[in-house]
């Protein structure tokens, strides 16, 4: 019965660490030798009870683990401050490029890097994100059960911020699925006019959403689709980043094609641009 609860053993240890363990960690943890532990690491994966980042080779739970623990759910805490990933976004993109987490029935930021540009996004660490409004939001809110969705939304006010916001749980709810279908949401113009956003999900070695990552602008500096499909295609890659060091395997290439535009600019008000900022997007 060794091998058995030398794995256990091994999925407790991992379970209790969020950054992952290599295999000299368990080794040295556990004192199981390198040669067992090797290959109790190799049975383990191809069960899919434990996953190795392709990034750090890092060892997480894996899939299979969800019905055993809830303790990986939560996004740990490499990601809290400015992850470099997050810091060359911003700097590729030159816009605001931030990091959300659902806290319990609140989307706030969590981690940000601010745009360059004299005429950028206002968000700050805390600040809580509309649910039904918000692409940070939406891209965490499209994870969850239509009954858990449903609830968070009809647990406050649905305000409209614009005629573009979805102001009805059943709108944002058919929204959702437009989220999950395409992997990433975006907001345009429906928080603020004049500003537009892409999210797209972080998922932990067992799958689950943790974080979102969301790249905001002015909506003057996107009007061209190369340059939406560019921020949606770098928001995208980075996410997948995010989520490989978390121990998450995706099912789709590292490297996804550009995507297509969704559907043409929609009409915007005739205004000058200003210094000042506005709310986030």
């Amino acid at each position: 019965m060794q091998p058995v609860v030398r794995a256990l053993e091994i999925l407790r240890a991992i379970a209790h660490h969020g950054d992952g363990m290599t295999i000299g960690d368990i080794h040295s943890t556990l004192g199981i030798p390198l040669g067992s532990a090797h290959r109790l690491l190799a049975v383990l994966t191809e069960q899919e009870f434990v996953t190795r980042s392709p990034i750090n080779r890092r060892y997480f739970l894996g899939p299979a683990a969800r019905q055993l623990t809830e303790q990986n759910n939560r996004l740990t805490s490499t990601l809290t401050a400015p992850h470099p990933a997050v810091v060359a976004a911003a700097a590729e993109s030159g816009e605001t490029v931030f990091l959300s987490e659902l806290v319990g029935s609140q989307v706030v930021c969590i981690s940000l890097i601010e745009s360059k540009h004299p005429l950028r996004l206002f968000v700050r660490i805390g600040q809580e994100m509309p649910l039904h409004a918000a692409a940070s939001a939406r891209a965490l809110l499209a994870d969850l059960d239509t009954g858990t969705a449903r609830a968070l939304l009809a647990d406050r006010p649905l305000t409209s911020f614009t005629s573009d916001t979805p102001a009805t749980p059943d709108a944002v709810i058919e929204h959702l699925a437009i989220v999950r279908a395409r992997g990433y949401d975006v907001c345009d113009d429906e928080l603020d006019r004049g500003v537009w956003a892409v999210a797209a999900p972080i998922r932990t070695s067992i799958g689950t959403t943790c974080a979102s990552l969301t790249l905001a602008a002015a909506a003057d500096r996107m009007r061209d689709p190369v340059a939406r499909a560019g921020a949606i295609h770098l928001v995208l890659t980075t996410a997948a980043r995010l989520s490989a060091e978390l121990g998450y395997i995706s099912r789709f290439p590292s490297s996804p094609s550009v995507p297509q535009m969704d559907q043409p600019d929609k009409p915007r008000p005739n205004r000058p641009a200003s210094e000042e900022d506005h709310d986030p997007r």
